[in-house]
């Protein structure tokens, strides 16, 4: 126990690291994907909203816009040209503060420009004004959340009985699937390769030595006049990311681009956008990457949605983010341990600096003990706690990614 009562628990466990076992699966669904851009759309709308709350009223006020869906639209594409032929709908929901001390509050209007704005921001080939169409569905807050919201305490309250989950250092695998699609997502390599869609997923599988990268790209019509160019590009890919992922590691790497491809048949991924939403491919909140960008079912994993939630009291998205920074600071502190999880669980009501538990559990390299230590990483998590307040300055500031 701490002066403040909280219930800290630093542990060492014995296991083999990811990083080390044989087998791993790792995903990245690319800024582009569905799930990432109705993410990235309702993170945007949050943030915008919290903004707008400190400048005309000098708080961040009660929201959760933490509930959107994509509905997928249609297309005709073929080799050098594309359009679509029924729109993209993009639905935002939730709750949000619409009137403070008598003054309204424009939530819709913000929302709906902040989902604009990020379509405009992430994407190159979309037609704002004819390919979509943005609705926002967003309620008044429930009245029970809102008090908690309101109510004054040296921290806020939790709004959730829920937990957080973070865990460092990444694995090759995971950082390899991480930066491969940033890499692809970039505005170097698509500079070179205006072609490459932002719709990327990036499927990475360790099978002992070898890392296997299956990744699937949304190509972009009008760059692509006819099978040979598209096979061409495709080739030019692979080959660009083996390069690319001598960076991360030393194992024998397979690279492998839309394998659902058919050239017997001319059947291949083909879009008007480089967006696999304009043909039917829907997207919702939560379904895609945690927020240190990754799935990883190796690992202990959350599935909160946290793109959305307030920054302010939703454990949701809060304790996720300590999660990771404790993790990471850990590990970055003390190299002789090989692999740290960390899990924080709430109490709806309960001051989010004082957490139910906070566990921290550390695999140590070699013989290494984790008694010496142990106090250190214990007033780590003590410290950050302290400060958890700066993390809402931090996430309204986009210094921390939801997805």
């Amino acid at each position: 126990m701490t002066k403040a009562g909280r219930s800290i628990c630093v542990e060492q466990i014995n296991g083999i690291p990811v990083n080390e076992q044989a087998i791993e699966y790792v995903e990245r669904k690319g800024m582009g994907h569905p799930d990432s851009l109705i993410d990235g759309i309702c993170e945007k709308a949050s943030v915008e909203l919290s903004k707008y709350y400190l400048d005309e009223m000098g708080l961040v006020l009660h929201h959760n816009v933490d509930k959107g869906l994509i509905v997928g639209g249609a297309s005709e594409v073929t080799f050098g040209k594309g359009v679509i032929t029924r729109p993209i709908e993009i639905i935002i929901a939730g709750r949000a503060t619409a009137e403070y001390e008598g003054k309204q509050i424009p939530v819709d209007k913000i929302v709906i420009k902040a989902a604009r704005d990020y379509l405009a921001e992430n994407t190159r080939f979309l037609d704002l004004e004819k390919e979509t169409i943005i609705s926002s569905k967003i309620l008044k807050g429930s009245a029970d959340l809102t008090q908690i919201f309101n109510r004054n305490s040296d921290a806020p309250l939790a709004n959730d009985t829920s937990f957080g989950i973070g865990f460092a250092p990444f694995s090759e695998t995971e950082n390899l699937a991480l930066e491969t699609e940033h890499y692809l997502n970039g505005k170097e390599y698509k500079s070179k390769m205006p072609s490459v869609g932002e719709d990327i997923k990036v499927m990475g599988v360790k099978e002992r030595d070898k890392i296997t990268l299956t990744i699937a790209i949304a190509f972009v019509a009008k760059y692509l006049n006819n099978i040979e160019e598209y096979m061409h590009t495709k080739e030019t890919v692979e080959n660009d990311v083996k390069r690319f992922a001598k960076k991360f590691t030393n194992k024998e790497v397979e690279v492998m681009v839309d394998t659902g491809d058919s050239r017997e048949r001319m059947e291949v991924y083909l879009t008007k956008s480089g967006l696999s939403c304009e043909a039917g491919d829907d997207g919702e909140v939560g379904r895609g990457n945690r927020i240190n960008g990754l799935i990883t079912p190796f690992r202990h994993m959350s599935l909160e949605a946290a793109a959305g939630k307030n920054p302010i009291n939703h454990v949701g998205k809060i304790y996720n983010v300590l999660a990771e920074e404790i993790a990471h600071d850990v590990v970055k502190l003390y190299p002789k341990i090989k692999e740290c999880n960390v899990s924080i669980v709430s109490q709806i009501g309960r001051s989010i600096a004082d957490p139910k538990n906070l566990s921290i559990n550390v695999i140590m390299d070699n013989n290494e003990q984790l008694d010496p230590i142990k106090g250190k990483i214990y007033a780590i998590a003590d410290e950050m706690l302290d400060n958890i307040r700066f993390l809402t300055n931090d996430i309204i500031a986009g210094k921390h990614c939801m997805f």
